[in-house]
């Protein structure tokens, strides 16, 4: 068998030596380590493409919860089979108020930048508002992004829209006025004096009139859309906190929270027809103290949120009776929310920093789903 010389086995010995040297400098290179960390050169005309932004995670196609969280700045997010937050939008300074769009494509939130205060708080000592916080936001529901804010004078709370969606009607708590908001130009189109206070606002069912009522004088005005002129002020129990309208229109149920009671206007007459005594709630720390209420979609029953007592009253609208009282609910339900097929309702519970989720047929509280901060109000919405 033939061998190579030793002068031909030395050469091939050198050649095979730097080969693995050019191997091994070439990886090198390749994986960064030792000398440059520059990539090599790239051939002319090549481009190096950049990253892939993060995947953002792909929210639930169904219906979603949308709640104001009042001390956290932002609109929480929450898929109510799941029963689990999915999201959270920064939207601005303290939101209270919180409806959907006539169109549903739209979040509109009550922005703003007073301080809280309430029952036993000393004003004077509260630091200055901000007035350039003040605004109704609104959310595309698409992006879940802020994407305008409208004007909506001092304070605004709550607020409602007619039912083309063309204008909104804001409460301005420390103004004592209700601001009439075209939201074509986004500016305040007129502003009219009420109560002391004013909190809740509601358009009647045919968009005629828009009732607000104030907490400290214990009225409601109503205001003609039309002409957009006070009519008049109506008394109710002390310290009114919302209004809901049965569903023809004729009846207007007002909850009176340090009184609880829920006084019965016939719309028509522009007056007070009945009161409805809530009763004590066994096992439960403090009277009923009624603030926000919701019609059943069929308009037969009136859910009504009662506060510090955390509990939900349901009453007959035909009757104008209490027929049960659902417990348990969370600390201090205000705003409240149903299911498209009316089978679920949904509490926001301030204190507690949290959601309930009821069964309506059961009268039973399936889940709580935490959202931390304080939860003021929720609407039921589906992306598009």
């Amino acid at each position: 068998m033939w061998r190579p010389s030793s002068d031909a086995e030395a050469a091939m010995r050198n050649l095979l030596r730097f080969s693995a040297l050019g191997v091994v400098c070439v990886a090198a290179v390749m994986s960064g380590c030792g000398g440059s960390k520059e990539p090599p050169p790239s051939s002319a005309g090549a481009t190096t493409p950049a990253p892939a932004p993060p995947a953002t995670p792909a929210l639930p196609s169904g219906p979603l919860l949308y709640v104001s969280d009042e001390t956290g700045g932002s609109v929480v997010v929450i898929d109510p089979e799941a029963g689990q937050v999915v999201d959270r939008i920064a939207v601005g300074k303290r939101p209270r108020g919180i409806r959907l769009s006539r169109d549903g494509r739209e979040l509109l939130i009550a922005l703003s930048g007073s301080a809280i205060g309430g029952p036993g708080v000393d004003e004077s000592k509260l630091p200055p508002p901000d007035r350039s916080a003040d605004g109704i936001g609104v959310v595309d529901l698409a992006t879940h992004k802020l994407v305008r804010k409208y004007e909506s004078g001092d304070d605004p709370e709550v607020f409602d829209m007619s039912p083309d969606g063309s204008t909104i009607y804001v409460s301005n708590e420390d103004a004592a006025e209700a601001s009439i908001v075209d939201v074509a130009s986004g500016k305040i189109a007129a502003r009219i004096k009420v109560g002391a206070e004013p909190e809740g606002v509601t358009v009647n069912p045919d968009g005629t009139l828009v009732f607000v009522t104030s907490e400290e004088t214990g009225d409601v005005a109503v205001i003609d859309t039309r002409t957009r002129q006070l009519l008049t002020r109506i008394k109710t129990g002390p310290r009114p906190r919302s209004v809901t309208f049965s569903k023809d229109g004729v009846l207007a149920f007002v909850p009176s929270e340090t009184a609880g009671l829920i006084s019965v206007i016939d719309v028509p007459k522009r007056k007070v027809v009945k009161t409805i005594q809530l009763p004590k709630i066994e096992g439960a720390e403090t009277a009923p103290r009624p603030m926000g209420g919701i019609l059943s979609h069929d308009g037969t029953l009136l859910f009504m949120s009662l506060g510090r007592a955390s509990a939900v009253a349901v009453i007959d609208v035909a009757s104008q009776k209490l027929v049960r009282t659902i417990t348990e609910v969370g600390a201090r339900p205000w705003g409240m929310a149903l299911s498209a097929d009316g089978s679920k309702l949904f509490t926001a519970n301030g204190p507690s920093g949290d959601v309930s989720i009821i069964d309506v047929a059961a009268g039973k509280v399936l889940k709580k789903v935490s959202t931390g901060g304080s939860p003021w109000g929720v609407v039921v919405a589906t992306r598009r």
